[in-house]
């Protein structure tokens, strides 16, 4: 197994219905690696709270919103709800492999909305609610059946 990704709680969320859009060219190239080698299923991620891998791209920019507040509120969140699905602590520091069994149950949770409260105000909401609608189809980290 490689090194873990360094991934935040609500970037979990994100993930699922990744499909390829974005901040910055540099921000979805980077988003589709990581999430390709997530769903090999031999990736380790490792929880961190505030700034992940995923938003390294971004970060040299001073208006970069990966520090804000509120982002940090979405992570407290998506982190709380994501540990009672998966009966497991999602932490600061929590390392885990995300197997197509728990992607599944991800998005099926994703699509029932039970996860979601991390979702609500972000700029993306309407766009994930699509991809869920549409079986997450055209997500780049499908491993699974599809939710219907």
């Amino acid at each position: 197994m490689q090194n873990a990704i360094r991934i935040r709680p609500h970037h979990l969320l994100c993930m699922l219905t990744f499909v390829g859009k974005g901040y910055t060219p540099e921000f979805i190239a980077n988003f589709e690696r990581i999430a390709r080698l997530i769903a090999s299923g031999n990736q380790a991620v490792e929880i961190v709270l505030g700034p992940d891998d995923l938003c390294a791209p971004l970060l040299t920019d001073p208006a970069c919103h990966c520090r804000n507040v509120s982002v940090l509120e979405r992570d407290r969140l998506a982190a709380e709800a994501l540990a009672g699905l998966l009966r497991q602590p999602v932490e600061n520091g929590s390392i885990f492999l995300l197997s197509g069994d728990v992607l599944d149950e991800l998005r099926l949770a994703f699509h029932a909305g039970t996860i979601r409260r991390a979702c609500r105000g972000c700029q993306w909401s309407e766009f994930c609610d699509h991809i869920a609608a549409e079986n997450f189809n055209q997500t780049v980290l499908l491993c699974g059946k599809p939710v219907l």
